[in-house]
């Protein structure tokens, strides 16, 4: 971290994007963060502008915005379907077009989508963020084709349950009844995601493109 020019970018919560800037100052790093709607091509343009102004060309890209409208699909709404589709698969569209021209004129870069396993095993209730990350999964496999040649690699993490917000939300037979489907038991923490997302986006990462790295405690096992 020490040295790293991070942007972080939010939408609704910037005392968490502030909080999330102070950690990684205290890491030794330089953080700045940048409001803008993923969703809105105008407002990802200006962010993209006021980075490379402020921070210089993006080198990593983390694509990690994501949002949930849990329905089962006779009772969800279109515009759930919409909101989370134009946030999830469309967002990653819209970002990773905003910087990728810069990384194949320097022939180097690295791409991180979040994903989730929800993408890869059916999960009830969730048919729109399943369809949304399976689309990502898709792209992060085409995008490795067209990049690889500019010297790009793309890769996606899929974490399974995580112990974040989400589940804080849940009542404890709930949580429980949760856990028993995990094999290792528990919850994943967010150090165990990003350490895998951290690999994807270092240098190191020399010959692994196109692939999605599970984690899940195995429970898609």
């Amino acid at each position: 971290m020490t040295g790293d020019k991070v942007a972080v970018n939010y939408h609704s919560s910037p005392d968490k994007a502030e909080e999330l800037c102070a950690e990684i100052r205290a890491a030794g790093g330089e953080a700045h963060a940048y409001a803008a709607n993923v969703a809105r091509v105008d407002e990802v343009e200006g962010m993209v502008a006021a980075i490379n102004e402020q921070l210089g060309t993006v080198d990593v890209l983390v694509n990690n915005a994501g949002i949930l409208r849990d329905s089962f699909l006779a009772l969800m709404s279109e515009q759930a379907w919409d909101d989370v589709i134009d946030t999830n698969l469309k967002g990653t569209f819209i970002v990773t077009r905003a910087v990728v021209k810069d990384m194949m004129k320097r022939r180097r870069g690295r791409i991180v989508n979040v994903v989730s396993i929800s993408g890869l095993v059916g999960t009830p209730g969730q048919a729109n963020y399943a369809a949304s990350k399976g689309g990502v999964i898709a792209m992060t496999r085409s995008l490795a084709r067209e990049l690889t040649r500019y010297g790009i690699a793309v890769n996606a993490v899929a974490p399974g349950f995580v112990d974040t917000e989400m589940l804080e939300g849940m009542n404890q037979n709930q949580l429980q009844t949760l856990l028993k489907t995990i094999p290792m038991g528990r919850a994943g923490t967010t150090e165990e995601v990003a350490r895998v997302a951290a690999f994807l986006a270092a240098a190191e990462n020399s010959y692994m493109t196109g692939q999605i790295i599970v984690v899940d405690g195995g429970l898609s096992v």
